[in-house]
């Protein structure tokens, strides 16, 4: 009794404290801000035909993956999602890769998403500079991850309920001005490969859902509440999309939503730009949107923060990387060295300013982590037919399998058009596989002959 009670207290747990509804406030603020900003890059590819048909698709995607990933988060409840599957299904090896590419996606999506903030506060702070700011941000919300989940998930879910709200109220101030003139006008600029362009900016209105996965070891009764969580945010994302994609471009056309007026450079800000054109750019209700717009991307950028810690976590715990990453703060009961180490990552990405390039490393990984998920949905079913499975995927296995189908389509897709963004991401994958065998696969295999 004693000896367990020494082991509890020098390997502390993660708590359990969330339900349901901060499950769907995660899911949609990990999700949200691909609403703001991001998703308009895409228009500049393939104008609006190119990024509704590759909206279409991944609209798809994510509805066959939120189903059969929900088999595997209530089946295996544990902080380090994909990385637990595909360790189970396939071995260390594979799991290795699927762990790294969910850090890849975790870890770049947030930098992303800071230089956005930065841009916003900007310009109602002009004297601080976008980065300064966007530091800051990074710096307050890992303090707020380390100090605790539960009060990280309140805020969370507070600011997810404004964030939602201010997109609900945008569309009501669009929708009367839509015109389907601007809609159908010069929708594929760069013709069918405009499709393939726009993938990755379509997946970014919805990057960071699987994060629900993440918290399920710190949900209570995680069988029932993850499939809760997950699915009501899906719901509320898909709808969100369309209506956002719609009202925004229906005011003046694709090109008001990615370029400022005079400027050639694409805007981190498509719904101010859309807004501007109704309400102009000076008056009370422009700003009053644009404020509580901010809402949205605080919200996915402080829940992916969490998310990440928690899949550099599990790596630490596991020992894959340094043990220190996987240490537990034993007052917060958080992951306090992980979500630091993270945010060291994501603000030298940051310090680079290249968001959109930025945002397509992480859909690399995200997409990775989509394919190697629907495989160990499959081997699982056949390796461990008699594990519990609180939730199964329905109409198996066509579900997983349209969902492995459409992401690999994706991948081949961004790894051609991205050569040197995909060369780049691929060779993270190679060296620290590399890297895996060699010290932490030799030493493991060493121990096994001592052992003998």
């Amino acid at each position: 009794m004693a000896q367990t009670e020494n082991s509890r207290l020098n390997n502390p747990e993660l708590k359990k404290s969330l339900g349901p509804l901060m499950l769907w406030g995660l899911g949609v603020g990990y999700v949200i801000s691909g609403m703001y900003f991001g998703w308009n890059l895409g228009l500049e590819k393939g104008g609006t035909g190119g990024l509704a048909v590759a909206t279409f698709f991944i609209i798809i995607l994510y509805v066959c993956f939120t189903f059969s990933y929900t088999e595997l988060a209530c089946a295996i409840p544990k902080a380090g999602g994909v990385f637990d599957y595909a360790n189970r299904a396939f071995g260390r090896n594979i799991g290795f890769i699927a762990g790294i590419a969910q850090i890849i996606e975790f870890v770049f999506a947030p930098p992303a998403i800071a230089s956005a903030i930065g841009a916003y506060f900007h310009i109602f702070l002009p004297q601080y500079s976008v980065e300064s700011i966007a530091i800051s941000a990074y710096i307050l919300f890992t303090a707020l991850n380390v100090y605790g989940v539960k009060a990280a998930a309140v805020f969370e879910l507070v600011i997810t309920i404004l964030a939602v709200f201010e997109l609900l109220l945008f569309i009501g101030i669009a929708l009367p001005h839509f015109q389907v003139r601007h809609i159908s006008r010069n929708a594929f600029p760069n013709g069918w490969i405009g499709i393939w362009q726009a993938i990755p900016f379509a997946i970014w209105f919805f990057l960071g859902l699987e994060g629900v996965a993440n918290v399920a070891e710190e949900t209570i009764n995680p069988q029932k509440n993850v499939f809760k969580g997950f699915g009501s945010a899906l719901v509320t994302l898909v709808v969100l999309c369309i209506l956002t994609f719609i009202s925004s471009i229906g005011v003046a056309g694709w090109e008001a939503v990615v370029y400022p007026t005079g400027v050639s450079e694409p805007s981190d800000s498509p719904l101010p730009l859309a807004l501007s054109y109704i309400t102009g750019s000076e008056g009370w209700m422009y700003h009053l949107l644009v404020t509580i717009g901010l809402m949205g991307l605080i919200a996915s950028f402080h829940g992916i923060i969490l998310a990440a810690g928690r899949a550099t976590y599990e790596f630490g715990r596991v020992g894959y990387i340094p043990k220190l990453f996987g240490g537990v703060h034993p007052r917060f009961k958080t992951p306090a060295n992980a979500l630091i180490a993270n945010m060291v990552i994501g603000i030298i990405a940051l310090l680079t300013g290249k968001t959109g390039e930025i945002i397509i490393m992480a859909c690399f990984g995200a997409i990775t982590i989509y394919i190697l998920s629907m495989i160990a949905v499959i081997v699982l079913r056949k390796k461990e037919p008699r594990l519990s499975r609180p939730f199964k995927v329905p109409l198996y296995p066509g579900i997983p399998v349209t969902a492995f189908v459409l992401s690999l389509i994706s991948l081949v897709a961004m790894s051609m058009l991205n050569t040197k963004i995909a060369l780049v991401y691929y060779s993270i994958l190679l060296i620290t596989y590399g890297g895996f065998q060699i010290f932490i696969n030799a030493e493991s295999n060493a121990k096994k002959v001592v052992n003998k």
